[in-house]
């Protein structure tokens, strides 16, 4: 897989990311094989490659498909709440990367999450808490807080709480990778067609199993 197909994948990541906090914000519920790929993601610290950070492309098809929607020619598919978390996520990797003690911090704190992994599984709530209590501590200190727009319903619920901040975690974790993967914000301002061109082709190797 070429550099610009790995950039396209953890560009959907983060998107993913996006995509699947709106869920939980507005509905309370989203796909199970999305949230695992991406809760996956943070703690795939050591991945043999790109894609195995998430597992499979099928498992970052909403990341694809909301890549494709947000950077293609159709403007009815456009989502600007979307728009706003993959920006707000970008930007707080952007500050991140600049503070070297809250890389670290963040990277022990991962470490200390892969540890809890040998009692308990990553999916109890607990371990969510935990994921969302890196995002609080570490991530959203370092930048503007992330506005997170739904239904009160499902925001002032802690369980969807937890769920949203740590899909925060692992879209800044997915940025984290884009950017060591050469991404840079001008490459979606003036190379939209070919991360829609690169994702696109991608999405159909899915289909050709």
């Amino acid at each position: 897989m070429d550099n610009e197909s790995e950039k396209s994948i953890a560009l959907a990541g983060v998107c993913q990311a996006a995509a699947l906090v709106q869920l939980y914000a507005r509905k309370g519920q989203a796909p199970e094989t999305a949230f695992a790929a991406s809760l996956g993601s943070i703690i795939n610290t050591n991945p043999a490659s790109t894609l195995e950070v998430f597992g499979t492309l099928a498992d970052i098809e909403l990341g694809m498909s909301t890549l494709v929607s947000q950077l293609g020619n159709t403007p009815l598919e456009k989502d600007a709440e979307i728009t706003r978390y993959v920006a707000s996520i970008l930007g707080l990797e952007r500050k991140l990367s600049r503070q070297s003690a809250k890389m670290n911090e963040l990277g022990e704190r991962i470490s200390q999450v892969n540890r809890q992994l040998a009692h308990f599984d990553l999916f109890d709530e607990q371990m969510i808490q935990n994921l969302a209590s890196i995002y609080v501590d570490v991530i959203s200190p370092v930048g503007p807080k992330i506005q997170v727009a739904g239904l009160p319903a499902m925001l002032q619920q802690n369980a969807n709480q937890h769920r949203v901040r740590a899909l925060l975690l692992a879209g800044v974790r997915a940025a984290v990778l884009w950017r060591q993967l050469g991404g840079q914000r001008r490459q979606i301002l003036f190379g939209r067609r070919k991360i829609v061109a690169n994702t696109q082709a991608l999405q159909q190797l899915i289909h050709q199993f």
